[in-house]
């Protein structure tokens, strides 16, 4: 496997990469993806590469954190192969959940080890397009991915499809394949809740209207405070946690929208009538220390270095974390070996809890994919 990386911050013809890339990520500010001339050159330069990536709330290139730049990664497998594919969410009317179906449906399953996807961040149900996603791929195939971000505005987001074209309202993904390469993920959040828990009374997939009887909005406001004034963004600093039944481990949701008339929140996933949630506040060091376990976890034990690892962590991690945020991406590198890395900062982000668990969209978490060909 051979990887290079560039970074621009717009404006700027792409310098050629050394190697001939079968796929090229890139993660960078939606302003620059839309406008700028680097990914058709890059489409020129590379006919037969594959492209995926997305527009982030904030970019990673090795142990760096940056804002308003673009980061491409381009790699080159020597012993494995990709397909690619994509669907537009506008095509089957924003159904989630049959996107996810309709997305891996084309992939062949042989030799099929691992999927990447990446999604629009603001109009998927994030649970449902993984539920989509698990259901068409055979159990034993591995998924990992992220909702594009849009900074911390929620204005829009774009993601880049196969060929290159920045596409808003899409979902796409890159299958994985070959017995030589050696796949690793983790996913660990590292926020603490608080309060009592709370039923959730009314609610319609992701939109959340009544908590005890109570309209959402209203008693999620009172929780805020003043910091209300600035919803959706500041939701992002006090996610919820919710647990749908007693034998499944909670989640975490964040807020991507408010309906002042409805006094409803809108999340990225489901938040299911009859569930319990909580409030949920961040601790520094506890968010540090959950990228670090995400970290072992990729890792599994594994005596080799990952020459590849994908972060995709949360914007609200990032807000919180602030001028430390590159804490949480160096401790992940440490525990890796030093790989190459790149990622984004998300609206929400894709992988099991754990090792031979479902796959499940996850907020506020820093979610880790490694790649090693051997």
């Amino acid at each position: 496997m051979k990887i290079e990386q560039l970074i621009y911050s717009g404006g700027q013809s792409p310098t050629a990469f050394t190697i001939t890339p079968h796929l090229i990520f890139a993660f960078g500010q939606r302003e620059i993806l839309e406008n700028d001339i680097l990914i058709k050159e890059l489409i020129k330069n590379y006919p037969d590469a594959a492209f995926t990536g997305c527009s982030t709330s904030g970019e990673i290139m090795g142990e760096s954190v940056s804002d308003g730049k673009v980061i491409f990664t381009a790699i080159e497998f020597e012993k494995s192969k990709i397909e690619s594919a994509k669907v537009s969410l506008k095509d089957i009317g924003f159904n989630s959940f049959e996107a996810g179906k309709k997305l891996v449906s084309q992939f062949s399953v042989d030799g099929l080890k691992h999927v990447f996807v990446v999604s629009d961040g603001l109009k998927v149900n994030g649970t449902d397009l993984v539920k989509g996603i698990a259901e068409q791929l055979p159990g034993d195939i591995t998924l990992t991915g992220g909702l594009a971000g849009d900074g911390p505005h929620f204005s829009k987001t774009v993601i880049i499809e196969p060929d290159g074209t920045v596409a808003t309202e899409s979902v796409a993904a890159i299958a994985f394949y070959g017995e030589y390469l050696q796949i690793g993920f983790g996913s660990r959040g590292g926020w603490d809740s608080f309060g009592l828990d709370r039923l959730v009374t009314r609610s319609e997939e992701n939109v959340l209207f009544e908590i005890d009887g109570q309209p959402a909005l209203d008693l999620y406001k009172s929780f805020l405070g003043d910091k209300a004034k600035d919803l959706p963004s500041s939701g992002l600093l006090f996610p919820l946690s919710m647990r749908d039944s007693e034998d499944r481990a909670p989640v975490v949701r964040t807020i991507l929208g408010i309906n002042e008339t409805e006094k409803s929140l809108t999340f990225a996933g489901d938040i299911p009538e009859g569930s319990f949630v909580r409030l949920m506040k961040a601790n520094t060091d506890r968010l540090i220390n959950g990228a670090e376990e995400a970290a072992v976890v990729a890792r599994n034990g594994k005596v080799e270095s990952p020459e590849f690892a994908l972060l995709v962590s949360c914007v609200g991690r990032k807000l919180v974390l602030k001028q430390i945020v590159e804490e949480e991406v160096e401790c992940v590198s440490e525990v890796l070996g030093k790989p190459v890395m790149t990622g984004f900062y998300s609206y929400g982000e894709i992988a099991p809890f754990n090792q031979n668990a479902l796959c499940e969209l996850h907020n506020q978490t820093m979610t880790i994919t490694t790649f090693r060909e051997s």
